[in-house]
């Protein structure tokens, strides 16, 4: 314990004389001495609060009748004490000073502290802060880095809200929707802060840390103040919200449940160190856990969508409103501009009556039936269709048509007939004609006909095509062949074919007439020497085989 005592003493010992040093150099180097003075001795290495005499100096030098460039130093001298210290007494009452200073000086001490961390780096990131001097030490650095959190986010919190909760009345229970949840999630992450104050250890005992810790517990009661206010008035607009809106409400809640729970053993700590002398703390009140399930359900079912964006939409669409309006009355006003200037017109003419037309009298009807058709009739029209036909001479033709028929195309002689154009000339029409109604015409074509019948070879060859395929391929009367020819046609027809088959017998009679079947034989026949001289039948070259 000897050994403990003494390392204490020689600290404070030599705690003293930097203190010193540094006041000394400061009245000697500093255009601002005042300041640093003042700030030395505020923040001294004594292990009890500062002097309220330097708090005010501090406090002057700071205020908004400053100079902007006195209180931008003054922030810079608190910043670099701050930031090469490794002592909790002078890291703890620093951190006091700025802390009162946000009490107790105007917001334009939070403007600055914000611009100088904005443009310097965060003054109160102790994150890494230790004085290992002993054990005791070590509990007060944990709980001045947790302190340092806690002003840092208050700083935060006034960059959100654009007010201080502490000097004004919180402004939560008036919002709406939008501005409610941006301005709550602040509120409840400052009271993280505050709750993660609370004392643990050797640090229960130390009398400057409880001076800290009162600042923090009453400021915690104006949070929770406006949480609570904001909570009342987020509940009577949950159940108008979107899904989305209503996901962030449920969260809050949630957290200020258990924020509550939290906060209830913070103040009963604070109680028993006799902080916060002369206040009375609030009592906190746990969330209603029926109406806790009440909302979950309703965001199970919860419209999709925005709040923020339908009330975006809406006033967009009541600015178009406005200015649609304001264009129309400019236009009302032109148009009567307009009817002023323009003579009246004449009232329209009446409509003209619409003239209804009579239904025509009825046509009278068929007695005799002469419209009626003749299933009969029509049938022998389909057959006979293609069996007349008529052609009309060309108007400039001179030349009879030429009596020799086309063989080439396969047409027959009656079908030829029927559609060769007659002759202009009268009287050798009048002499072709012949008894029974035939003419020269008709009858060459018969015979034509026979004997392209008769010439036809015939092949025994399986694999080759019928000549009446082959026929009806280039046979352009080929469609008309199924209709019967006139009575006079067929008579004629029948004479010839008659007298073609007579003559044939006769030419099949005449033996030089007729035409072997063997492609190898001799067109003399079997005896090629003729018929008067006797045939050789003995082969001299048959012994040798």
């Amino acid at each position: 314990m000897s050994g403990g005592g003494t390392n204490g003493t020689l600290r404070k010992a030599l705690g003293s004389i930097k203190d010193t040093t540094t006041i000394n150099l400061a009245k000697v180097n500093s255009d601002n001495k005042e300041i640093d003075i003042a700030i030395v001795k505020a923040t001294n290495h004594v292990e009890r609060p500062a002097k309220e005499k330097h708090m005010r100096a501090i406090y002057a030098a700071v205020s908004a009748v400053r100079p902007r460039a006195d209180v931008a130093y003054c922030i810079h001298a608190l910043a670099k004490r701050l930031s090469r210290t490794h002592n909790w007494a002078v890291a703890l009452k620093t951190l006091i000073v700025i802390h009162r200073g946000l009490r107790e000086v105007d917001t334009t001490f939070h403007e600055e502290l914000i611009n100088y961390m904005r443009s310097r780096g965060p003054m109160l990131n102790l994150a890494h802060f230790k004085d290992d001097s002993s054990a005791i030490a070590w509990d007060y650095s944990a709980w001045i880095r947790a302190y340092a959190l806690y002003l840092e986010e208050r700083l935060e919190c006034f960059r959100v809200l654009k007010y201080d909760f502490v000097e004004e009345r919180p402004r939560t229970k008036d919002l709406d929707t939008v501005e409610l949840l941006e301005q709550l999630p602040p509120f409840q992450q400052l009271m993280n802060r505050v709750l993660s104050c609370q004392p643990e250890g050797a640090a229960l005992h130390n009398y400057i840390i409880q001076v800290a810790l009162s600042l923090v517990a009453s400021e915690s009661m104006k949070i929770y103040t406006a949480i609570s206010d904001g909570i009342i008035n987020l509940v009577d607009k949950f159940f108008e919200m979107r899904h989305h809106d209503a996901m962030r409400a449920l969260d809050i809640y949630r957290r200020a449940g258990q924020q509550a729970e939290r906060l209830s053993e913070f103040y009963e700590v604070c109680k028993n160190l006799n902080a916060c002398r002369g206040e009375r703390f609030i009592k906190i009140e746990q969330p209603i856990a029926s109406f806790l399930q009440a909302m979950e359900d309703y965001v199970r079912d919860a419209p999709r969508g925005s709040t923020f964006r339908k009330e975006q939409v809406k006033q967009v669409i009541e600015e178009k409103k406005v200015i649609t309006k304001e264009i129309l009355a400019i236009e009302d006003k032109k148009d009567a501009e307009v009817d002023e200037k323009r003579p009246s017109s004449p009232p329209p003419a009446p409509p003209e009556p619409v003239k209804e037309e009579k239904p025509a009298a009825d046509e009278p009807k068929d007695l005799l039936g002469l419209d009626d058709a003749n299933p009969v009739a029509l049938d022998l029209d389909e057959k006979n269709a293609l069996a007349l036909a008529i052609v009309t001479p060309m108007a400039d033709q001179s030349a009879a048509t030429p009596t020799t028929p086309n063989l080439q195309n396969g047409a027959t002689g009656w079908e030829l007939a029927l559609v060769t154009a007659p002759s202009t000339n009268e009287s050798a029409t009048a002499s072709s004609k012949l008894a029974g109604g035939l003419d020269i015409l008709t009858l060459d074509s018969l015979y034509d006909d026979a004997i392209r019948r008769s010439n036809q070879n015939t092949s025994y060859n399986p694999w080759e095509s019928a000549p009446m395929m082959h026929q009806a391929a280039h046979d352009p009367f080929y469609a008309s062949n199924a209709i019967a020819p006139p009575h006079a046609v067929q008579m004629g027809a029948m004479t010839t074919q008659q007298q073609a088959f007579m003559v044939a017998q006769q030419s099949m009679m005449t033996p030089q007439q007729r035409q072997s079947l063997n492609p190898f034989g001799t067109p003399y026949g079997a005896n090629p020497y003729g018929a008067g001289v006797p045939a050789q039948t003995y082969n001299p070259y048959t012994g040798l085989l």
